[in-house]
């Protein structure tokens, strides 16, 4: 039979070791569990900050869209910044490791943020200030035109005003037929058959603001069968065209000048003679007579 006592040493010695096992696996089984925790515990911590980069990053990509919107003369560096921005966030998603090196961009990101957006808060500040003047200069302007233009209107009318009273006024427009003698002397008549010269007279009014200087008229007669008289020349004004009897050049010097100038004929016919004076083509006196 066997030894109970050597049973004996044999069951505990694998009661021992039975023990040892199993210490050890309650050993590993709590580094494992410790494990596990630890690395659930920097799990979370990555993702809760990666979170936090997220947010700090959006926060900056709202800050640029809302400078941006102002547009002001910054604009294009605003954008720029955003889209680094952007990019930043683009590669914080793809990311799975450390967010450290994610953080340290944040925060230069956000310090050339304050700069830019100070930067763009004076430029506005400025840009207000520059509105304000040119609304103000943009009134003053407009109520300078609108004085100019009452005074371009008040001058347009002056020259004319100066313009009309430059013109020369004929004033006495008179016409009669004279029989010539053989001595020289002229007999006034009012017969057809012994007329030989149309007298054709009258004044120049003194004016003081014309012009000075030679005075060209043209004097058109007209029989009753309506004839010109005299040269029957044609002279052109633009358009028009003036057939008249003679000219007359006065020498005009801004005082009253009395013009009298004869018209010898042969042959006139009775009826009513109309006399024209013409400054250039603008009719400027007229007047009538009859011959018997």
């Amino acid at each position: 039979m066997e030894n109970p006592k050597n049973n004996n040493s044999s069951l505990k010695a694998i009661i021992a070791v039975l023990a040892v096992l199993l210490i050890g696996s309650l050993v590993y089984i709590f580094k494992l569990s410790s494990d596990t925790d630890v690395v659930k515990t920097e799990l979370t911590t990555t993702m809760t900050e990666k979170q936090s980069v997220m947010k700090d990053l959006q926060e900056l990509k709202a800050t640029y869209d809302a400078a941006i919107a102002e547009n002001t003369s910054m604009s294009d560096e605003l954008i720029q910044e955003r889209d680094k921005v952007v990019a930043l966030m683009d590669d914080l998603n793809k990311s799975k490791g450390d967010v450290s090196k994610f953080r340290s961009q944040v925060q230069a990101m956000q310090g050339k943020m304050k700069t830019l957006v100070a930067e763009n808060d004076e430029l506005k500040k400025q840009n207000g200030v520059l509105t304000v003047q040119r609304d103000s200069t943009i009134t003053v302007l407009g109520e300078s035109k609108k004085y100019n233009e009452v005074l371009v209107g008040q001058n347009e009318e002056l020259a004319k005003t100066v313009e009309k009273g430059a013109k020369l006024s004929i004033l006495n427009t008179k016409t009669a037929a004279y029989k010539l003698r053989s001595s020289g002397k002229q007999i006034e008549t009012d017969k057809a058959s012994r007329a030989d010269v149309l007298k054709v007279s009258f004044t120049i009014a003194e004016n003081q603001i014309a012009k000075s200087g030679d005075k060209t008229y043209y004097v058109q007669v007209i029989d009753s069968k309506n004839n010109v008289l005299g040269e029957k020349k044609t002279e052109s004004f633009g358009d028009n065209t003036l057939t008249y009897s003679f000219k007359t050049t006065v020498k005009y010097e801004n005082k009253t000048v009395n013009v009298s100038e004869d018209l010898p004929g042969k042959d006139f016919v009775k009826g009513a003679y109309f006399i024209n004076v013409y400054d250039n083509d603008e009719l400027v006196s007229k007047t009538s007579f009859n011959l018997r």
